[in-house]
């Protein structure tokens, strides 16, 4: 196995957590009352209960880097997860960065923001 991190994220309610990840093409791997996976392909997101979460108070943050960030905001957005810039959920649209880098945001339902960020193509790649 590859060794690899998996961020660690709050949810005020693991079955409404599943409910918008799963939108997003995310499936349980194992829940319980004091832990929840989800997966999407190689993705893996891990949950902890945090039931008296504020989402506007939220500082929690992570990265997703994909190959293809545009096909993960089509499908974010093609949930119903509307751009805006209050509220939860919410998304960011996808913008080349001052880095070079292609990155979007997605804010989930417990305020957490999730960069998407798009993988830079190989060295020597066309």
């Amino acid at each position: 196995m590859t060794d690899r991190a998996v961020p660690n994220l709050p949810s005020r309610d693991f079955g409404a957590t599943i409910f918008f990840y799963g939108r997003l093409g995310f499936t349980q791997e194992y829940r319980d009352e004091g832990w929840l996976i989800l997966r999407r392909g190689d993705l893996t997101l891990e949950f902890f209960p945090f039931a008296d979460l504020d989402p506007a108070r939220s500082s929690f943050m992570c990265s997703i880097r994909v190959d293809d960030v545009d096909a993960l905001y089509r499908r974010i957005t093609s949930a119903g997860v509307a751009e805006a810039t209050v509220g939860f959920p919410r998304v960011h649209p996808v913008a080349t960065q001052p880095s070079g880098l292609r990155i979007g945001n997605l804010i989930d339902l417990d305020g957490t923001q999730l960069n998407l960020i798009e993988n830079p193509a190989p060295a020597g790649a066309v």
